[in-house]
């Protein structure tokens, strides 16, 4: 019994040795790829000359090299000039469109001219609150803080925001007055 019991515990202190000898391997590896970790990009650094890019010097002329030039074997026909005497130039096509612009001397006009027709129109946006110098807007794509100098969605500025009558107004670069719909506090 004491020969079966002791080459167990032989085993047993084997394989307890051989798991150690494995635990400290990894360790010592873990160590390792730890300290290589930390010190590599330091070494880099240091030693920029042989990670580095390099780069070949530029000569900074506007100058081409000093080649000679080389020798040209095909020339397209398109590039070949008619030295001929009694070549004519074909004559430049004429244009069927009238693209110039024409005199209307002696023409009536149809109707009664239009003048001072307003760009596309007065801005289609409504004036909802004003609060700390700046105004809520709305129009048909969304809502907008606005302040002076801001903007508009009519493309104008807003030149200022005033109370006239306890109401809100703002006035546009454009000169239109867009009033608030509910009365505001003094």
């Amino acid at each position: 019994m004491k020969g079966k019991e002791m080459s167990q515990s032989m085993s047993r202190a084997k394989k307890k040795n051989a798991s150690r000898f494995a635990d400290r391997a990894l360790v010592a590896t873990g160590v390792t790829l730890a300290a290589a970790s930390a010190f590599f990009p330091w070494y880099v650094f240091l030693n920029e000359d042989k990670f580095g890019l390099n780069v070949d010097p530029m000569d900074h002329t506007r100058d081409l090299p000093p080649t000679a030039p080389r020798a040209v074997f095909s020339v397209s026909p398109l590039a070949m000039i008619d030295n001929t005497k009694d070549f004519i130039p074909p004559a430049d096509p004429m244009d069927a469109l009238t693209t110039a612009t024409t005199s209307s001397l002696g023409e009536k006009r149809d109707g009664n001219l239009v003048e001072d027709q307003p760009f596309p129109g007065r801005g289609n946006f409504k004036l909802l609150h004003v609060a700390n110098g700046r105004a809520l807007i709305e129009d048909g794509k969304g809502m907008y803080m606005v302040r002076v100098g801001s903007i508009l969605p009519d493309n104008t500025k807003l030149a200022s925001l005033e109370q006239r009558d306890g109401r809100w107004v703002i006035i546009t670069s454009s000169g239109e007055v867009y009033k608030d719909q509910v009365p505001g506090k003094p």
